[in-house]
C-alpha cells in the first residue's frame, strides 16, 4: 500500500522517527480538503505508542475536512544541523499516514490533553488551562499506519 523510500541510504531508522515524534514541537497536519484542494496546517502534537494527538476547536474546516475524509499525514522535520566541510543544513524529516478521529471517551480524552500539555507547559498552567479550555476542545487521534523518514541535506 505506502511505497518503499527510494532514497533508502538516507533512511532514518524506526527508533529515529519516534524520537522526532516524541521531541519536536511542530509538524504540519495534510489532509483531503474541502472543494478538492489539499489542506495543510502546522500543529503542535503529542506521540504516544503509536498515536498522534492534536487538539482543535469544536467546530471548523479541519473538523470538516476530516468528517468527509479521515486518511491525513503529519510531517515533521528538525532544526537541522551544519557539517562543517558541506553547504547547507542536514536535517531529519519524518512523515506518518494514518486515519484521524475525534476522540469520543472524554475521560480519554482529558488524559491525553494534560500529557499532551505537559509537552509544551507546566502542571500549574496545564491545571489552568484544563479547567478553562476543555469543553471547548477536541482531542483528535490519529493512529499511524506508516513512517518513514530520512535526512536530507538541503544544497
Amino acid at each position: 500500500m505506502f511505497r518503499e523510500m527510494r532514497r533508502f541510504k538516507q533512511k532514518l531508522s524506526d527508533e529515529k522517527c519516534l524520537e522526532l515524534l516524541k521531541t519536536q514541537p511542530r509538524g504540519v497536519l495534510s489532509m483531503n480538503g474541502l472543494n478538492g484542494y489539499p489542506y495543510g496546517i502546522p500543529m503542535n502534537f503529542y506521540y504516544e505508542d503509536g498515536h498522534l494527538y492534536f487538539h482543535c476547536a469544536k467546530q471548523g474546516c479541519k473538523l470538516e475536512s476530516i468528517e468527509q475524509d479521515n486518511k491525513v499525514s503529519f510531517n515533521v522535520i528538525d532544526q537541522g544541523v551544519q557539517i562543517e566541510g558541506k553547504r547547507g543544513l542536514d536535517f531529519n524529516s519524518v512523515i506518518v499516514f494514518g486515519k484521524i478521529r475525534i476522540m469520543e471517551d472524554r475521560a480519554k480524552a482529558e488524559e491525553m490533553c494534560r500529557k499532551f500539555g505537559l509537552k509544551y507547559f507546566d502542571e500549574e498552567q496545564i491545571n489552568r488551562d484544563m479547567e478553562r479550555s476543555f469543553g471547548r476542545v477536541n482531542l483528535l487521534d490519529l493512529e499511524i499506519e506508516h513512517m518513514s523518514g530520512k535526512t536530507v541535506n538541503e544544497s
